[in-house]
């Protein structure tokens, strides 16, 4: 009745890693937020779908399951792939 009352309060990463609402990053939700919107005017004004697809297609490749997206993956595959350099060493050494 009178005792203290200890309270334990989990902080993610030590407080490093990035806000994240949903399935989502906070940057990601306002860019299909403002997609969203540009969509829903290209359909309503133009009749013009592609927006409301790409919009989808991004909000898809950005869910995040343990700090990593689809689109972090494909980043990465592009970085090595294509445009990093990849250096190889050739010889023979004799030990």
């Amino acid at each position: 009745m009178g005792g203290i009352r200890m309270y334990t309060y989990i902080y993610p990463d030590n407080l490093k890693s990035k806000a994240v609402l949903w399935l989502w990053q906070l940057r990601d939700i306002g860019i299909i937020g403002v997609g969203l919107l540009l969509s829903v005017f290209a359909i309503a004004q133009l009749k013009f779908l592609p927006p409301i697809v790409i919009t989808a297609l991004y909000a898809f490749l950005t869910i995040r399951f343990d700090d990593t997206s689809i689109l972090d993956f494909i980043r990465y595959a592009c970085a090595f792939f294509l445009t990093k350099q990849q250096t190889y060493e050739w010889g023979y050494s004799e030990q």
